[in-house]
């Protein structure tokens, strides 16, 4: 039987268990330049013993990020600093992919700074408000993107993944949930274009497709995963046809023969979708399962039962850094502080202690 922690090949890279980090926005990077600290190498590194490391969301562009003091990966001081974060984890037998994550309409110009408005499918507002550094402020209505702005998008992807293989990543995995850039193209609630970005299941998919196949493209599908998370609402997310767009884009996907497709639940009752999928796709399934409260250790069984290949782990690697060893030993296991998850110093960082 195949446990958590058996070794497993993805694409070409042998990762030393089954245990991923999930991505997990902490805004710990320098607020001017946008590049991570040597805070953030000492985080990722103390994590090392997962079996893959995917990083927070990094933003491909500078008009990508959607929050104060995120990482971006478009430029050469972006590149140098996290080169330090890889070496950092390779040092220590780690392997890390580092997660594209454009925005959208997920931002404000008082985040974007120089000028820069938030863009998405078509001008349609997100209800809700953002963190905007000094408080919440509501979201405001996006600019559309031009056919041209979005084949520019779809370039900076895979520019931003030319830059990630510079910087020392084993990889890159293309965001494609959780209410952002990629995923409101998906949504019909925030997609109503009438071009060939827009209506019909076949179109909408189009962006998410057209990406995985830049990045592929330019550093090799062995390189190159994917993020989805159907039906979840986060972010104002509006989906009308789930079970028909995600099968679709699996299925689009498939012939580039990406590394992994990873699957966020929003809820257990989508289990039947998340068993489709994995069907449809023939590469390393990734799961980050649908719980009550920071998945658990009950949730390797998903793996000893085939649903999937690696399960990914948010909260509790957040706050447990030998997460692996604890899920081996059965606990005991620190506790998540809420209170220090986006944004600060040390503190509910890198201070959590191991066993």
């Amino acid at each position: 039987m195949t446990t958590a922690f058996d070794p497993v090949d993805l694409a070409g890279t042998r990762l030393a268990n089954r245990i991923a980090m999930a991505p997990m926005t902490r805004s710990r990077a320098d607020a001017a330049t946008r590049t991570p600290t040597a805070l953030v190498a000492e985080y990722y590194a103390q994590r090392a013993s997962a079996g893959l490391i995917i990083t927070e969301g990094t933003q491909p562009s500078a008009v990508g990020q959607g929050y104060p003091s995120t990482p971006g990966l478009h430029s050469a001081e972006q590149i140098a600093a996290w080169r330090e974060v890889t070496d950092a984890v390779h040092e220590r037998g780690g392997k890390i992919f580092v997660q594209l994550m454009h925005a959208g309409r997920i931002s404000h110009p008082v985040v974007l700074g120089g000028g820069l408005h938030p863009v998405g499918p078509s001008a349609v507002a997100p209800q809700g408000q953002l963190f905007a550094g000094t408080g919440l402020i509501d979201f405001v209505a996006p600019r559309e993107l031009t056919a041209d702005e979005i084949r520019e998008t779809v370039a900076g992807f895979a520019e931003a993944a030319r830059n990630a293989v510079e910087a020392g990543f084993d990889g890159v995995e293309i965001h494609g949930a959780n209410g952002y850039l990629i995923h409101q193209f998906l949504a019909s609630g925030s997609n109503h274009r009438t071009d060939e970005w827009g209506g019909p299941v076949e179109n909408r998919i189009r962006l998410a497709v057209e990406v995985v196949e830049a990045v592929a493209a330019a550093i090799g599908p062995e390189r190159t995963g994917l993020r989805i998370s159907p039906a979840n609402p986060f972010n104002d997310i509006v989906e009308t046809d789930t079970e028909e767009l995600y099968p679709a884009l699996v299925a689009a996907i498939e012939p580039v023969g990406i590394a992994y497709l990873h699957v966020t639940e929003p809820a257990p009752a989508l289990r039947e979708l998340t068993l489709t999928l994995r069907k449809g796709f023939s590469g390393t399934f990734i799961l980050n399962p649908a719980t009550e409260g920071p998945t658990g250790a009950d949730a390797l069984t998903l793996i000893e039962d085939g649903t999937a290949d690696l399960v990914a782990y948010g909260a509790l690697f957040l706050a447990n850094p030998d997460l692996p060893a604890r899920l081996r030993a059965g606990g005991p296991y620190n506790t998540p502080d809420t209170a220090t998850f986006f944004g600060g110093d040390h503190r509910g960082y890198t201070d959590y202690p191991v066993l």
